[in-house]
């Protein structure tokens, strides 16, 4: 019986993602990896899980490294997959990405990458989501590893407190140019969103959504601050959504 820590690796961009064969290689060093993605990409998902259809699973061989299972829903599901129909037991870690974009600040609430960690917590497994700040399809993931490795062996030598997940987001820039990890909160920041009206041949009015990212935070202690000045950002993230702070106030209402 194996004594490395059981990984389970998962994503939003697609089993075929090179971000997600990043992680696995890096994964394949610290335990023994099991890979449930999804089937094509499914960024901006939020939370998402399909419960008026049907999920499909297929167990795929794309490296022969380690088993991997190729899943028709959301990263969330994937996780729900992986926990009650694959493994055999807990893992003891989760990992999501690596993303191909940015899902730093408000990101983190439409992430897929972040959703399949936040429901790992859900579940009581530790995890990690990772983000590299480019959006092509081609970007060059070799700098991430260091980083990835370093993150995910602490977490499991230290655990992480109950209800708590790790986002992390790696600037795109040269290894030797990034300065180290840097542990944030999340910024204050959020889409100005812009609808692109246009007609089809038809006559039928149709959107393309497109936007502005908007930084209000001006606090050196974030992850927008760190990645603009080169740092790995690492947040701690709860998926408690209650504004403690508030109930005192709400408790003064004549309800």
């Amino acid at each position: 019986m194996s004594t490395r820590p059981l990984i389970l690796v998962t994503n939003d961009d697609g089993i075929t993602a090179p971000g997600l064969r990043t992680l696995i290689s890096v994964m394949n060093t610290i335990g023994d990896v099991v890979v449930v993605a999804p089937d094509s990409p499914q960024s901006a998902m939020g939370h998402a899980i399909t419960i008026n259809s049907t999920l499909h699973m297929e167990k795929v061989t794309i490296d022969g490294k380690q088993p991997e299972y190729s899943c028709s829903g959301t990263p969330a599901d994937c996780v729900k997959l992986a926990v009650n129909e694959i493994l055999g037991r807990r893992p003891d870690i989760c990992v999501s990405g690596i993303n191909h974009g940015s899902n730093s600040s408000i990101n983190v609430i439409y992430s897929g990458t972040m959703s399949a960690a936040l429901e790992a917590g859900i579940e009581g497994i530790p995890a990690i989501g990772f983000s590299l700040l480019d959006y092509n399809w081609g970007a060059n993931f070799e700098h991430c590893k260091t980083y990835v490795e370093t993150i995910t062996r602490q977490v499991l030598e230290n655990g992480l407190p109950e209800g708590v997940v790790l986002n992390v987001n790696i600037p795109n820039l040269d290894k030797d140019k990034i300065k180290g990890i840097r542990v944030c909160r999340q910024a204050r920041a959020n889409w100005r969103e812009k609808f692109d009206k246009r007609t089809n041949p038809s006559g039928r009015d149709y959107y393309w959504l497109s936007g502005e990212f908007v930084n209000m935070d001006k606090g050196e202690d974030t992850d927008e601050w760190a990645l603009e000045h080169g740092y790995v950002s690492l947040v701690p993230v709860q998926f408690d959504l209650t504004a403690h702070h508030t109930i005192q106030k709400l408790n003064t209402w004549n309800l």
